[in-house]
């Protein structure tokens, strides 16, 4: 009987032990996709998109996400093209009122990209190389969608975009960005999704 309640005390220790160690191995693989100094920012204990496009990008702004373009100004070269290792900053659109950021992973042809980001399809997960095309009117990168893996297909909406955050200093490179063109372009995207969707545009203060 002793030799039994040995064995169940060891098997036990042994389970407890296994438990931690994954613990363990889950924050460190936490830690190493975007960091913990965010992770719990703003709602509960899921990876933000902040955190993990920093990590990727190498820029070090912190901050909602559509704080990053005006924060860029004067740090770091911005403008309105795609490139790797770039960070595409999405302006706060329909029930999103903190905007987007997310690291250009690949650039495909002139209007399609791939991006990694997180916290998009499914709270708090990581996105890496889904797609991401221009749809804006002048081709200008104003307005994208963005692959929305739940229907397994590009989202419908028409996400306006501040413009893209270079890992290089101001002047090194980057492009001006079309600020009026930006703003009509947002104002068709806004009108486009009104028409698609009245009652969701009302619900999101988009009228």
């Amino acid at each position: 009987m002793k030799g039994y309640r040995t064995a169940i005390l060891i098997g036990l220790l042994a389970a407890a032990g296994a438990q931690a160690q994954a613990r363990s191995s889950s924050i460190d693989t936490d830690s190493a996709e975007g960091g913990s100094d965010e992770r719990r920012a703003s709602g509960g204990g899921y990876l933000q998109c902040v955190p993990y496009a920093r990590q990727i990008s190498g820029i070090q702004i912190r901050g909602d996400a559509h704080t990053w373009w005006g924060q860029a100004a004067g740090r770091y070269a911005r403008g309105s093209k795609p490139r790797v290792g770039a960070v595409m900053a999405l302006e706060p659109h329909g029930n999103s009122r903190l905007g987007h950021v997310a690291a250009v992973s690949r650039i495909v042809d002139a209007r399609t990209i791939l991006i990694s980001h997180a916290n998009w399809s499914n709270r708090g997960q990581i996105e890496r190389n889904v797609t991401a095309i221009d749809v804006s009117p002048a081709n200008d990168w104003s307005e994208v969608r963005v692959w929305y893996a739940p229907i397994r297909n590009l989202g419908g909406s028409h996400w306006p975009v501040a413009g893209f955050i270079y890992n290089e200093k101001p002047g090194k490179g980057g492009d001006k960005v079309n600020r009026p063109a930006l703003a009509k372009a947002q104002k068709q995207a806004r009108a486009k999704d009104r028409k698609k969707d009245p009652i969701g545009a009302i619900i999101a203060g988009n009228y």
